[in-house]
């Protein structure tokens, strides 16, 4: 992902998640089920990429990925939310909620 689409995706008004993971990544693999059951409850009400730290390096750096998985969540160009490691359906629900209520 070329960093121009990636500032283009995150100036969504709807929030944004995004998964920087590595295929090898064990605690990566266990995000896909959790992000496929937010995606499921909020359907078009947010949206989920997940970009590949090896093959995006350019915005790992930028954004200082050092460990993997890293959620965050953007909405209009703006970084809300960042966790390094595994999180639940209800801890990004409720950012999430909190978002689309401003």
């Amino acid at each position: 992902m070329e960093t121009k689409n990636f500032k283009e995706i995150i100036q969504s008004d709807q929030p944004v998640v995004i998964d920087f993971y590595a295929p090898w990544c064990g605690p990566c693999k266990a995000m896909t089920p959790i992000l496929e059951n937010l995606k499921s409850k909020l359907g078009e009400q947010v949206k989920i990429i997940k970009i590949d730290v090896d093959e995006n390096p350019d915005i790992a750096v930028e954004l200082e990925i050092r460990s993997i998985p890293t959620l965050m969540i953007y909405q209009n160009g703006e970084k809300k939310w960042k966790k390094v490691g595994l999180s639940s359906v209800d801890e990004m629900l409720s950012v999430i909620n909190t978002l689309n209520k401003n």
